[in-house]
This record gives C-alpha cells, sequence and structure tokens, in this order.
C-alpha cells in the first residue's frame, strides 16, 4: 500500500503544484491590487453594499470591500472556492478510474495488495494532496499581507483555510464514490458536482426558499465573508459534511471491492 501511495503521489505532484501556484498565485495577486485599488473601492463600496441579492450572494453586505478583509472575502474567497474544489474533484474523480481507462490495471490487480488497500492508498493520496495545496495557497495569501503591510487575522485565516479544506474533503469523497463506480476518467462530472455545489450556495443567498436549506451545500461552512464576520457556520452544516464524507468513503470501499474490475 506504501508503494502505490508513494507512486500516486509522485503521478500526481505536477498537477498538485501547477494547481496550487495558479490558484493561490491569483490570491496573492488579489491581494496586491487592493493597495493599487483602495481608493476606487472606497467609493464602490456602498454601490456594491445595497445591490440586493447580488451583493447577498457574494458577501458584500457583510464585509466592506474597502478593507481588505472584505476585498479578501470578496475577491480571493471566490478564486480559492471555486479553484480549490476544481482540483479536489479532477483529483478524486480520476484517481481510480484511471487504471481501468488506461488499461493498468492488470497490473495493480496483480500486486499482494488487496482492493480495500489500494483504495485506502488512493483516498490518502487525495487527502495529502488537498492538505499541501490548502497550505501552499494560505502561505501565498499570508505572504500577500506581509507584502501590503497588513495585520493579518490569524484566527480568521485558519477557520477559513480549515472550513475550505474540509469542503474539498466533502466534494473529493463524493468524486472519489462517482470513481469507484466508473470504468472511464469521469472528470467532467466530477467538475459538475464542484460547480452546482458552489451554484447552489450562491441561489441559496439569493432566493429566499432555498435560505433555510443552505446548511446541506458544503460550501455553506466555508463562505469567507461569514467567516471574517466572525458569524458561525451554519446549523448542522459540519455534521452533514461529516456524515457525506463518512457514507461516500464507506459506499466507495463496498462498490470498489463487490464489483468486477475491467483490466
Amino acid at each position: 500500500m506504501a508503494t502505490i501511495l508513494k507512486q500516486e503521489f509522485k503521478l500526481n505532484l505536477k498537477n498538485l503544484l501547477i494547481w496550487s501556484f495558479i490558484v493561490g498565485g491569483l490570491g496573492y495577486i488579489c491581494i496586491m491590487l487592493y493597495s493599487s485599488m483602495g481608493d476606487e473601492m472606497a467609493e464602490m463600496a456602498d454601490k456594491f453594499s445595497n445591490m440586493g441579492a447580488f451583493s447577498d450572494a457574494f458577501g458584500m453586505s457583510t464585509l466592506s470591500i474597502a478593507t481588505l478583509p472584505g476585498f479578501f472575502a470578496t475577491e480571493v474567497g471566490t478564486v480559492h472556492g471555486l479553484g480549490s474544489a476544481m482540483f479536489a474533484a479532477i483529483l478524486a474523480t480520476c484517481i481510480l478510474s484511471k487504471e481501468e481507462d488506461g488499461h493498468t490495471g492488470e497490473f495493480l490487480y496483480s500486486l499482494p495488495v488487496s482492493r480495500g488497500g489500494v483504495v485506502t492508498a488512493k483516498a490518502l493520496t487525495v487527502l495529502i494532496n488537498l492538505i499541501l495545496f490548502t497550505v501552499i495557497c494560505g502561505a501565498l495569501y499570508i505572504l500577500g499581507f506581509v507584502c501590503l503591510g497588513e495585520e493579518i487575522l490569524w484566527k480568521e485565516m485558519l477557520i477559513f483555510m480549515g472550513s475550505m479544506l474540509l469542503m474539498n474533503i466533502e466534494i473529493g469523497s463524493i468524486c472519489l464514490l462517482i470513481s469507484a463506480m466508473s470504468t472511464k476518467n469521469r472528470f467532467a462530472i466530477g467538475l459538475g458536482v464542484a460547480l452546482l455545489s458552489y451554484g447552489y450556495d450562491i441561489m441559496g443567498r439569493v432566493l429566499k426558499n432555498l435560505k433555510d436549506y443552505l446548511f446541506i451545500g458544503p460550501y455553506s461552512y466555508a463562505n469567507a465573508s461569514e467567516i471574517l464576520s466572525g458569524k458561525a457556520a451554519p446549523d448542522f452544516s459540519i455534521i452533514i459534511a461529516a456524515t457525506v464524507i463518512i457514507i461516500t468513503i464507506a459506499a466507495t470501499y463496498y462498490i470498489y471491492t463487490k464489483r468486477d474490475l475491467a483490466s
């Protein structure tokens, strides 16, 4: 199992670095742009905060974009939220199904390791990649605050990055189940899971009929504006996330160990 884990990590290292520095780099650029856009943001802050549903959807009614925390929540929160979810979805959706799609399963299944061990190694690969992705991006965001000479809100930043990590694990676990059920790389379906989750959160903050059910979606507890303004996550949202992770991982083990696998 350790050999599979090591090999998978090597295979995914390039993608990890590319996604980390693209998403983290975009966030860093957004932070650095704040210093040159401060005056314009101050003039636009009141207008953006009073745009009704649009302001609610992107958190501009919660925090002022004229401040760095508000600008970070609106810009970097969106970039990281979408980018990290897409990375988690693509990674997890392909990690099991690629063996059958690429016809490498014949070699893998001949190794002295159970199917459960294969799932464990690949699931750990996803988890390690998501943790490293979060650390790299977080370091770049903190670097941006340091370069601007701004105070780093350590508590809020750690909660935000930790919440995003949990959200990515939840999306990754769903996509890992999709991968266990597929004989082809269904990364488009994985991307759909990430984008639909984001879309559901936006709609839930706009439509009154959906606001009471916002806690179902993975983005509900990882909203940057609410975290940086000190608001608690919606009731039961963390419990639902943990439940989804446990159920989907258990289903992944069951399905992958029971079904006929093509070589």
